[in-house]
């Protein structure tokens, strides 16, 4: 595909389970992470897909899907409404930096606001700078308001 394709996003069901899971398989194998394979992802999509803490959007040209978001709501202490996380955002590598993800992004605040989500966390490698760049392009921050500290994710086992 070499135009910029029309970007359609939308809330992704269970019955989209299959394509979600080939792309995040493509995801982590490029960059070498350790995955299940698609079959494993497709269940455990189909499996979390309706679950109201879940919000998953497809970016689509109408004929093939072009990247994902998948997003988890948590309750919180601090505010009314929950707090999200962004656990997945993907794009086809060849179709990256075409607006794609800011698509994405933009669809996925929208409907987290109107669920009441004030906040929405999202985990970096610190060696990923394009990635960085591009959700620091979007307004969000490693220092939070009033602080001169960046926030650090901290992951162990259970």
């Amino acid at each position: 595909m070499s135009s910029t394709p029309q970007t359609i996003v939308r809330s992704a069901s269970a019955s989209d389970a299959a394509s979600l899971a080939r792309m995040l398989y493509e995801f982590n194998r490029e960059f070498e992470a350790d995955t299940d394979d698609e079959a494993v992802l497709a269940a455990r999509f189909t499996r979390i897909l309706d679950e109201p803490a879940v919000l998953a959007l497809i970016a689509s040209d109408g004929g093939h899907d072009l990247g994902f978001a998948l997003v988890t709501l948590r309750p919180a202490i601090w505010f009314e409404g929950p707090v999200a996380v962004l656990d997945e955002l993907y794009v086809v590598p060849e179709l990256r930096d075409r607006g794609i993800g800011s698509d994405l992004i933009a669809r996925t605040r929208a409907l987290l606001r109107e669920r009441g989500c004030p906040e929405l966390h999202i985990n970096v490698d610190e060696v990923d700078t394009d990635t960085r760049r591009f959700y620091e392009r979007h307004g969000f921050v490693t220092v939070e308001p009033g602080t001169e500290f960046r926030m650090l994710c901290y992951i162990g086992p259970t």
